[in-house]
């Protein structure tokens, strides 16, 4: 037992260390009469919070009540008595000191683990100022708004739907549609700020992995478009094909949060063509030797409602034309209705196929099904590519693409 006691006083020791030390180091260059607190301070505001959580288990529990109230009065009280010495009202480093000793309390009842992950994520939110600052300046209205929006469709109004099946075979769930609007849009939402902050920074690549999180198709658009205005074709080609890569990792994604069970045979051919397709993207990356182009795609909105109601409309109608694809022409039926999705989206025939597979549709139709959507979907870009920077530029994207998605066709065949 005195080792126990021991070893939790250390851990709130060391939970006011690990804070102390980046508040120290953030104000590093104030004088010494002129911090509010430091190293010291924070260590001792975590060994308090330690003290009297091992106290509270020998006494009351309200003791510690009283102890955290007693820090907070002196925490208010210097606050209040420096904004009258100096301009800065800035409260972060008084909240800190409270967390502080909220953690080391935490720590000293044994659970180590929570006290010292949220330590970390502390200490990281407090040493990232700079760039959180930075971002929250380059924020545009429309993307706060649509922030706003997001919230909105996935915290008020998603709970608010029915979770059962309506119209047809029942395929029709409320609940379930909508969620994965709310999904599509989040990853298209990251994929949006990802551009934003870090897509003009290191050139084409980056930006061809980034915006395939948001839109392969806009990508391939964007690169064909850029392809017509420079000499050197290949390096966009290979953007072309990176970008359709990082659409099987979106498949990969959206699989695991529907039905993860398919994963069990559907990482197989998925991780064929993603290797394939990034083997291609990078014979034809470094084909090109000149100077990064800087190139960059530009979203104008990171949430467009109009868009994500389009989505659900096309997903619900693919449910329901799976359901009478199922029901009226077996399994042929949805093969077929996986090729023709796959001319415009891949996402709302995986969603479909791995929602049905968890009721009546077999398992080796709902992977041969989404195999053969992303196979299609892929050749579609290399055709996109093709129209728009021409047919003879396009050809060997066109030619990469086809050969990358035939192992993997070839593989789930094998399956059957």
């Amino acid at each position: 037992m005195d080792y126990q006691v021991l070893l939790q006083i250390l851990a709130s020791l060391a939970v006011g260390l690990l804070i102390g030390i980046e508040r120290g180091w953030s104000e590093r260059k104030e004088d010494e009469g002129d911090r509010v607190a430091g190293l010291r301070t924070f260590s001792l505001i975590g060994l308090l919070g330690g003290v009297w959580a091992q106290l509270s288990e020998i006494v009351e529990a309200w003791v510690l009540v009283v102890a955290f109230l007693a820090v907070v009065a002196l925490i208010v009280t210097s606050h209040i008595i420096g904004t009258r010495e100096t301009e800065d009202v800035g409260i972060t480093t008084e909240f800190a000191m409270m967390l502080t000793f909220s953690l080391g309390a935490w720590a000293a009842f044994g659970y180590y683990i929570y006290a010292f992950s949220t330590t970390a994520i502390v200490v990281a939110l407090l040493g990232i100022k700079p760039i959180l600052h930075r971002w929250v300046s380059n924020l545009r209205t429309e993307e706060i708004y649509s922030g706003i929006k997001l919230l909105l469709i996935s915290l008020v109004l998603l709970p608010l739907l029915p979770d059962k099946g309506y119209g047809p075979w029942q395929s029709l769930n409320p609940y379930w549609i909508w969620w994965m609007v709310v999904l599509i849009s989040g990853i298209s939402f990251v994929g949006y700020f990802a551009i934003k902050y870090a897509g003009d920074k290191i050139g084409t690549l980056l930006t061809a992995i980034t915006g395939g999180l948001a839109s392969s198709t806009a990508v391939t658009l964007s690169m064909a478009q850029l392809a017509k205005q420079h000499k050197n074709k290949t390096l966009f080609m290979g953007g072309v094909v990176v970008a359709s890569s990082i659409m099987f990792i979106r498949v990969f994604i959206e699989v695991a949060i529907v039905n993860r069970i398919l994963l069990d045979r559907l990482w197989i051919p998925i991780a064929v063509m993603f290797v394939c397709l990034i083997a291609g993207g990078s014979w034809l990356w470094f084909r090109h030797t000149g100077s990064d182009t800087g190139t960059e795609i530009e979203l104008k909105n990171p949430f467009n409602l109009p868009t994500a109601l389009q989505f659900g409309l096309l997903l619900g109608l693919i449910l329901l034309l799976s359901s009478a694809a199922k029901e009226w022409f077996g399994d042929q039926g949805i093969y077929v209705l996986s090729l023709v999705s796959g001319l415009i989206d891949v996402d709302a025939i995986t969603l479909s196929l791995s929602r049905m597979a968890e009721n009546d549709l077999g398992e080796d139709v709902a992977i041969t099904g989404i195999v053969l959507a992303s196979a299609m979907n892929t050749i579609v870009k290399g055709l996109l590519f093709s129209f728009v920077a021409g047919m003879r530029t396009g050809l060997r994207l066109l030619l990469v693409l086809v050969a990358s998605v035939i192992p993997g066709l070839i593989i789930v065949f094998l399956m059957l």
